[in-house]
Order: C-alpha cells, then sequence, then structure tokens
C-alpha cells in the first residue's frame, strides 16, 4: 500500500472517533432536558377551609350556653349483688343420684335441687339407734332409783347420778335426732338419700355438679350458687384523671346495648381504694333496681355520672352538626369561607337544639344546614 492510501484509511479513523463523541455529548444533552422540574412546594394551605358560590344560600347562627350538671361517660358490666349472692352447701358427703337444677334456672325457697347417696344417713341413724336404747335404760334405772329412795334402799345422792344419766341420755337422743332432720332424714322413716332444698329465691348463676359426681359436705366448690338479681351491681372503670369529679351518693343514668331505648337511674355506692397500674383506672360500683330482671350478668352498660357542679356547655341547632368518618363537624364562616371543625356533640335538647361537650365555644357562628353544605362540597 502506497502512503496516499494508507493517510485515506486513518482520515477515515479519525473521523468514525469524531462522530462517535459528538453523539454521546447530544444524548447527554437530551436526557438532561428530559429531566422533570424541580417541585414546587406551596406553604401555608388549609384543607380545613372551602369556598362555594353563593355562600349567603347558608344562614349563619351564633352558638348559645346552657348550663347543666357536670357529666362523665364511661362503661360498664351488670354483676349479681354479692350481699344477695347465696352458695347452695351440701350437707352429707356422697355420690350425686338426681339433679333437679341447672344452670340459669330460676328457684324457689325450699325447692329441690339435688339428691345425694350418703353414708353419713347410715352413721346418723347407727347414732340414733343407740342414743334410744341408751335413753331408755337410763329411765328405767331412774324409775327403779326412785323407788328404792321412796323405801329408803338408796341414798340422795344414787338418785341424783340416776337422774343426772338420765338427763345426758335425753341430751344425746336429742341431738342424735337432730342430726338426722338435718340431713333431711325422718328417724321413723330411714333412707340413705339426702335432699339438698334452695335456700333462698333466685337465679342459678353457678353450677360445678353434674349427675353422678361426688361431692364433700361443707367444702369448695359449692355444687350451686344462687343470685337474687331483683337488685344488681354495674362495675365501670373510671381513669385516673376523672376520679375527681366521682363522689359517693352521685346519681347515674344507665344505658344498656339490649334496651338501648331505656334509661335506668342507679347511685355510686363505693369507689375503688386500688388504682390499676396497668390502664390507670379504679372500679366504681353503681347499684342498680333490676325491675322485672331485665339486667343479666355480663351485659354491657354505658353510664353517665352526674356531678354536683353546673358547667357551661354550648347550644347549636341540632341541623348545624354533620355526621361525617364517625366524627361530628359544624361548618364555621371565616371571611367569605367556611371552615370545618370538629366537635365532641353531647344530649339532644329542647327546641331542636344539641348539646356541644367541646371544640365549640357560645358566642361562635356557625352554618345552620350544614349537610347542605357538606353535599355542595362533595360534589365539588
Amino acid at each position: 500500500m502506497n502512503r496516499n492510501g494508507v493517510g485515506v484509511l486513518i482520515l477515515l479513523v479519525l473521523g468514525t472517533l469524531l462522530a462517535g463523541l459528538t453523539g454521546c455529548k447530544e444524548k447527554q444533552a437530551d436526557a438532561a432536558a428530559e429531566a422533570p422540574p424541580s417541585a414546587k412546594v406551596i406553604s401555608g394551605v388549609d384543607v380545613s377551609f372551602f369556598a362555594v358560590e353563593h355562600p349567603e344560600l347558608y344562614p349563619i347562627e351564633t352558638a348559645g350556653e346552657f348550663q347543666a350538671p357536670s357529666q362523665l361517660s364511661v362503661t360498664g358490666i351488670v354483676f349479681p349483688d354479692i350481699a344477695r349472692t347465696v352458695p347452695v352447701i351440701s350437707l352429707a358427703s356422697g355420690r350425686i343420684v338426681d339433679i333437679r337444677a341447672r344452670l340459669g334456672d330460676t328457684v324457689k325457697t325450699g325447692q329441690l335441687l339435688l339428691r345425694v347417696r350418703s353414708e353419713d344417713i347410715s352413721g346418723g341413724f347407727d347414732a340414733y339407734h343407740k342414743a334410744v336404747s341408751d335413753e331408755l335404760l337410763a329411765r328405767k334405772q331412774l324409775d327403779r332409783a326412785k323407788q328404792l329412795y321412796e323405801h329408803g334402799a338408796i341414798a340422795l345422792g344414787d338418785l341424783e347420778v340416776a337422774q343426772d344419766t338420765e338427763d345426758d341420755a335425753k341430751t344425746t337422743l336429742d341431738t342424735a335426732t337432730e342430726r338426722l332432720h338435718l340431713l333431711g332424714s325422718d328417724p321413723d322413716n330411714p333412707k340413705g338419700i339426702v335432699d339438698i332444698l334452695a335456700p333462698v329465691s333466685g337465679v342459678i348463676t353457678d353450677q360445678e355438679v353434674t349427675n353422678g359426681a361426688a361431692v364433700q359436705a361443707y367444702s369448695t366448690p359449692n355444687p350451686f350458687t344462687i343470685s337474687d338479681l331483683t337488685s344488681v351491681w354495674i362495675v365501670c372503670d373510671v381513669y385516673e384523671n376523672d376520679m375527681a369529679n366521682v363522689r359517693i351518693g352521685q346519681p347515674a343514668d344507665i344505658k344498656l346495648n339490649a334496651y338501648p331505648d331505656k334509661v335506668l337511674k342507679g347511685t355510686i355506692s363505693n369507689i375503688g381504694s386500688i388504682l390499676d397500674p396497668n390502664i390507670r383506672t379504679t372500679k366504681v360500683r353503681i347499684e342498680v333496681a333490676n325491675s322485672g330482671e331485665m339486667m343479666r350478668p355480663g351485659m354491657f352498660a354505658s353510664v353517665t355520672l352526674f356531678g354536683k357542679g353546673k358547667h357551661t356547655y354550648t347550644a347549636v341547632p341540632a341541623s348545624a352538626i354533620v355526621h361525617l368518618h364517625d366524627r361530628d363537624w359544624v361548618f364555621v364562616p371565616v371571611q367569605g369561607k367556611f371552615k370545618r371543625i370538629q366537635v365532641v356533640s353531647g344530649e339532644q335538647l329542647p327546641d331542636r337544639m344539641q348539646e356541644v361537650l367541646s371544640g365549640l365555644r357560645p358566642g361562635q357562628q356557625v352554618v345552620t344546614n350544614a349537610i347542605n353544605l357538606q353535599n355542595v362540597i362533595d360534589n365539588e
């Protein structure tokens, strides 16, 4: 190859390299041009403000105030009154052969609950018959001693000993007889079955025996527990921060989940002396008369406690409150716009007014048809 050919080849190689470098620079420039612009953050925007057309269509009213006793809302559980709960005690040890009542049954005083076959009856009759024989012998000896004393055959001391022996025998016989009666057995009609009767009227709230099981006299667990549910307890948890507002004798309104349309009246009878260190609450006991026994142990209750002092609350038209996402809201006019603020509503008041516990002060203005304004905002 001559020199001219070599020069041409070198020029071709150099041109190719220059073209490649130029293409890389163009690609880098295109990537920079395609990058998104930097974000611009606008601060100070409050999403709770809403602007709508024709704000004059939404009437405004000033929130009022009223005074009412201080209130505290807590939850509680229905419990039987401990003072009205009576255990059913077995007087004899043995094997259960018949059960006449079950958990949840309503029983009357003296009603047969269960029957127990017991060896205690055999021991009781053995002691009874021995006492009968001993008393009969002692009585005969006393009669003989009296006759001998009348004829001067024995001294007065011997007669007194015979009298004392007869008295002891009669005491032993009476004790043996009473023991058989206590076990529910007739001395003239012996049987090995002990009947366990209901000591009081009420509802069986606990059962610890089954048919064929063994039972021990005067020992736990007791076969049954009977509770008088004409008066029950509502046991509530009150937080440490609210204990200053709770007093013994304070009235309370009670609503049950099972009967939401009924309001029951009760009174605080006890405030626990021990605070739960885990959840920082104490137990408050409310005594309630259970008319018709509509309250059953284990029911959930919502309780409102009323204090002696009066507090000032805010009152607004009921239509001024809108319920969204399990919360209550009102709209407040601010410089031609409307601001939605959260409130905590209370009881219904006369004249279609609604109590507001927090979130709004008396004197503030609110939109009276809040649901209409909320619908317009949702459509926008």
